[in-house]
């Protein structure tokens, strides 16, 4: 390693990753390392005397594990994802700085949960295989208008209000659910915050957009399933554990629900990103719902735009130089300052 410059171990690096951050890092000429497994209990030592680490959404550290860092000479946590429940966040603060990408672009995401519920109203999957196999039968494709039906958004951040800008657009009714509602935005756009009961009522489709926390996590269970519209379409594209999968499964098994669209797992930090097209796929519940035909699966892809992962890039390295040259961390992870 070079002593004259900051070091930085960089995990779960793949391809895409390593291209765009070797693009911005010739502003910053960082000695970046990378590695192209998750940072684990088994290759911690990797990280010994780096200044920094760079992680992503599945790589998972504990307390230990940050003990570990520490002794090791790590000075900075730097997420490249906006979300941090995947790090023993009191452990941390009490030993190691956390920054992260609080926003990269909320079009991406809101952008592809669009593209989900397009693809399971007209059944756009179903009819890509079938015209490759020369079947040109609409039997089983009938959709529905989205103009005029109810979409219920759950979590009005950044992704969440533009998505209600482009439901909005469609000529859907759009109900908003956040814990800590924006009235100001709501009122310039012409919607209102409504209570979760009313959202899962009312709604035609579902749209998950808030973070992991311990009051959302497996907000969507049998008990919030059996309160929905029956045939409701659910979105996820913010973490996995917003839905208990088994109930899930029963959800749809019933026709209490009528499709799904899924960016996020609950287990998925074993299986998303990775190419395990040549094994068994050991998950039994993962497994069960690729089964679905009315369940579409993309592996956390939501993010994954030519100017998000600029900007992923761009705010990690930029948070690196904050850090080291004594500035104020705007993107610090931290209990009295959620950012």
């Amino acid at each position: 390693m070079n002593e004259n410059k900051i070091n930085v171990a960089f995990f779960d690096a793949k391809p895409y990753d390593i291209e765009s951050f070797n693009f911005i890092n010739i502003k910053y000429n960082f000695n970046i390392k990378y590695f192209k497994y998750h940072l684990t209990h088994d290759n911690i030592i990797l990280a010994r005397g780096y200044d920094v680490i760079v992680v992503f959404v599945n790589d998972t550290i504990n307390a230990e594990m940050i003990g570990q860092l520490k002794e090791y000479g790590i000075r900075l946590i730097a997420l490249r994802s906006s979300g941090f429940n995947n790090i023993d966040l009191r452990a941390a603060l009490a030993n190691i700085k956390v920054v992260r990408v609080p926003a990269y672009s909320p079009y991406a995401i809101a952008e592809h949960t669009v593209a989900l519920m397009l693809s399971l109203n007209r059944k756009i999957h179903r009819a890509y295989y079938r015209t490759r196999d020369a079947n040109f039968a609409l039997n089983g494709l009938l959709g529905f208008d989205m103009n005029g039906k109810t979409a219920g958004i759950i979590g009005t951040g950044r992704i969440g209000k533009v998505l209600a800008k482009i439901l909005s657009g469609f000529g859907m009714k759009v109900l908003l659910n956040d814990i800590f509602p924006d009235d100001k935005f709501a009122a310039g756009s012409g919607l209102e915050y409504v209570p979760l009961d009313t959202i899962y009522r009312e709604s035609d489709i579902i749209s998950l957009n808030c973070p992991l926390t311990k009051e959302t996590g497996y907000m969507i269970d049998s008990r919030a399933i059996s309160s929905m519209k029956r045939g409701v379409m659910l979105i996820n594209t913010g973490r996995g554990k917003l839905i208990r999968t088994q109930d899930l499964i029963g959800g749809l098994k019933s026709g209490q629900i009528g499709s799904a669209g899924l960016d996020v797992y609950e287990e998925e930090s074993q299986y998303f990103f990775e190419d395990l097209s040549d094994r068994i796929l050991a998950d039994d519940v993962l497994a069960r719902l690729l089964t679905f035909n009315n369940v579409i699966i993309t592996s956390h892809q939501g993010f994954f735009t030519r100017e998000a992962l600029h900007n992923i890039a761009e705010t990690t390295l930029e948070n690196i130089y904050d850090f080291f040259s004594g500035k104020k961390l705007e993107n610090e992870v931290c209990f009295n300052c959620q950012n």
